[in-house]
């Protein structure tokens, strides 16, 4: 019987150079190997498993909180300091003009020469100045949108930054828990670097519900995406006994 070799146009696989056959789909190499003398006529295939990829996946990019623009106490801000430099330059436009001074910069010069430092009304402007001026740094120094989550950037950053709801996390991770067998009820309470999940499991052991909460959390919180994924935290008890 005379040996052929295998059809190259044949769907899913082609001919090396060695003289194997490579699979499209699979990847794996097939060897052939001469027939035996007084064999059948039929060629031994042994296949090899594909070589693994040399080339690591890259890292993804460090993703930072959103930072908030704080347009409320910007604004603020900035209309009562223009508010009162504008009533202040006015006042002393006034003076320049040889106008009398206002009734509250008269008023605010005597209180101010005749009260002692230790005056009860002068300590409490200057604590109240004090925890203004400490609020207008802390808004300044930290980011805000504490109600944002970062999700995780590719390794090749193009600039575009996303960012997962804090309540639609807690949902989503809550609709996963309800789907546990045993499950009546479930709480989630999202936090950055935790997730605090509260069931109430009306049958089965709580042991076996409380496994199988973990693993789907732990899915779950992979599945979000985030850039910082938060530890989870699982409580699992009995509904309250009625009467």
């Amino acid at each position: 019987m005379r040996r052929g070799a295998p059809p190259g146009g044949r769907k899913g696989g082609g001919t090396g150079r060695d003289g194997g056959l490579r699979s499209s789909r699979t990847g794996r190499t097939a060897a052939l190997r001469p027939y035996p003398p007084g064999g059948s006529g039929e060629a031994e295939v042994t296949a090899s498993a594909p070589a693994p990829e040399s080339a690591s996946a890259p890292a993804p990019a460090r993703a930072a909180r959103f930072w908030s623009k704080r347009r409320v106490p910007s604004g603020l801000v900035a209309a009562l300091l223009t508010a009162g430099a504008g009533l202040l330059l006015y006042d002393i436009a006034a003076v320049r003009a040889e106008r009398p001074a206002g009734a509250w910069r008269r008023a605010l010069a005597t209180e101010l020469e005749q009260r002692p430092l230790d005056d009860v009304w002068v300590l409490v402007g200057a604590s109240v100045a004090v925890l203004l001026g400490l609020l207008l740094i802390v808004l300044a120094v930290t980011p805000g949108l504490r109600g944002l989550l970062p999700m995780r950037r590719p390794a090749d950053d193009t600039g575009l930054r996303a960012g997962l709801d804090r309540d639609a996390a807690a949902l989503a991770l809550r609709d996963r828990a309800m789907e546990v067998s045993g499950v009546q009820s479930v709480r989630v309470r999202m936090r950055r670097s935790r997730v605090s999940l509260r069931a109430v499991a009306h049958f089965r052991e709580l042991g076996e519900v409380r496994s199988d909460l973990d693993m789907v959390l732990d899915a779950g919180i992979r599945e979000l995406g985030l850039a910082r994924p938060p530890a989870p935290s699982v409580r699992v008890r009995r509904p309250p006994k009625k009467g």
